[in-house]
């Protein structure tokens, strides 16, 4: 029993991918899921889609890997991170669509939280802000729009969770109802503080704490899985948000280490050890991860569209079939030409903290064409990351060059990631492993199994596969720079 299966499930898909002894992945199998769109502004995720083609990719990677139950030490989850289900508990039947942490619909909710004064209070609690982004305020919605939910919810009849929670029940056949410190973290509901569930937010929130799941360490004992799903129970060791699992995988673990992730939003994660830094510069102040009971926090910066802005590319405006195009229509594009987009689809997130502005391009000529298009896509993902190490940068007092650990995606393009050194002026590291979120899942309930090192040990096995230097000169990094501020400042003022 010396394998790990890590259940990645993410915003547009599912994946499973099993490591061995080394760490190593040996098989992975990957599953997309239908998006839903019932408003602008709305995103929402079928629940029984995120718990089959999960299901299906963990029996798929078991089978390509040649294994069996009996070879794998543990499963370790890491998820997208906010998406909010409601379920009935004795059941297990949804009593709605999962809404996305894209979703925008509690846009109002918050504006009116924020007025009547308590944003400050819930940042105090919860380090985050008053913000449709979170959990909280969607199973408000929930419990309110669904009738007789609050009822059922105060007698113990339902269970809220975020998609790591709802995973947990299915594969343990509805015996275990939990969460990691991570997840709880970005609910709204939990004071980081303190380490508990806040009453104060739940009773403003009018929600019943009778519906919260149980938080548990990110290397922790969340159940075995019903035998009749892999032939054998199997332990659950290990779970984490993916941003925090990312964090965990690229080894991130002394304070001022910092890595960003690119799936479909950006997030970048600062270490800042036992330390919560409340920020001055509207990041959000988390938990990195939780061992021991110990938790260590971070900053965090969250951009909502990065790799999805390679999807309009590709589904919106039909001008690529896949988006390994990207990188060489970027190149093509006309240097004389400065088109910028601005991917507020479903408003911006860090540093900004609008829910109600939308996209915008500027610059657009005759000869703007699908080439500038990419351009402008790949290098909004750096502008925007170059806007929360600003943030970063003045919440710490940090000066000088810094190192950017990357992965995900969008990082498999040298480009981007060039781009991204040249705008930020960091150097960018990308390692020989670009799954950094399942590994980091995968080395939870590894070291919880006792089949993988502590640690020192693992931290000392992260391996640099190339790093990207500026090579932008100063003054073009600040005009660009600037040009991409006035874009911004445009879209949030329409």
């Amino acid at each position: 029993m010396t394998h790990i299966l890590a259940i990645d499930q993410g915003t547009t898909s599912s994946r499973s991918i099993l490591f061995d002894g080394a760490m190593k992945p040996v098989a992975t199998a990957q599953q997309e899921f239908a998006q839903h769109f019932p408003r602008s502004g709305w995103v929402e995720h079928d629940p029984e889609d995120i718990w089959q083609s999960t299901l299906a990719t963990c029996r798929s990677a078991i089978e390509k890997a040649g294994l069996t139950a009996k070879d794998i030490a543990g499963i370790g989850i890491t998820n997208q991170r906010e998406t909010t289900l409601l379920w009935e508990r004795a059941t297990g039947k949804p009593l709605h669509k999962a809404i996305v942490w894209q979703d925008r619909r509690t846009a109002d909710f918050c504006r009116k939280l924020r007025e009547a004064g308590h944003g400050a209070m819930i940042t105090a609690r919860t380090g985050l802000l008053a913000d449709p982004y979170f959990s909280g305020t969607k199973l408000r919605w929930l419990l309110e729009m669904i009738p007789g939910a609050q009822e059922r919810a105060a007698k113990g009849e339902l269970a809220f969770g975020t998609v790591d929670s709802w995973l947990i029940w299915n594969l343990t056949g509805g015996k275990v109802h939990a969460t990691d410190a991570t997840n709880a973290a970005r609910t709204l509901l939990y004071d980081i503080h303190e380490g508990r569930w806040s009453a104060e937010i739940c009773d403003l929130f009018e929600i019943s704490m009778a519906v919260l799941p149980e938080v548990k360490d990110c290397a922790a004992d969340f159940g075995m899985t019903d035998p009749v799903l892999f032939g054998a129970p199997l332990p659950i060791l290990g779970v984490a948000g993916d941003q925090q699992a990312a964090t965990v995988g690229q080894a991130c673990f002394q304070p001022g280490m910092m890595k960003s992730t690119y799936g479909t939003g950006c997030f970048a994660l600062l270490n800042t050890g036992d330390q919560a830094v409340a920020s001055r510069n509207r990041l959000l102040t988390t938990i990195a991860y939780q061992i021991d009971g110990q938790p260590t926090y971070a900053l965090e910066g969250s951009i909502f569209i990065a790799g999805a802005v390679v999807q309009w590319l590709r589904d919106g405006l039909g001008i690529i079939q896949s988006a390994a195009e990207t990188q060489d229509l970027a190149e093509r594009a006309d240097p004389h030409q400065d088109v910028i987009l601005v991917p507020a689809f479903v408003g911006l997130g860090a540093p900004y903290w609008n829910a109600e502005c939308r996209g915008a391009a500027f610059g657009l000529t005759r000869g703007t064409g699908p080439a500038e298009m990419a351009r402008a896509a790949l290098e909004s993902v750096g502008f925007q990351t170059r806007d929360l190490l600003e943030a970063m940068r003045a919440d710490m007092g940090q000066t000088g060059e810094s190192t950017l650990r990357v992965d995900g995606g969008m990082t498999a393009s040298n480009w981007t990631m060039q781009f991204l050194a040249d705008i930020t002026g960091a150097r960018v590291e990308r390692p020989t492993v670009l799954e950094t979120t399942a590994l980091g899942a995968a080395w939870l309930a590894g070291q919880r199994a006792g089949v993988y090192p502590g640690m020192e040990e693992f931290g000392k096995s992260w391996a640099l596969d190339r790093s990207f230097a500026p090579e932008m000169n100063g003054e073009a990094r600040q005009t660009r720079y600037a040009a991409w501020k006035r874009a911004v400042a445009a879209t949030m003022s329409v």
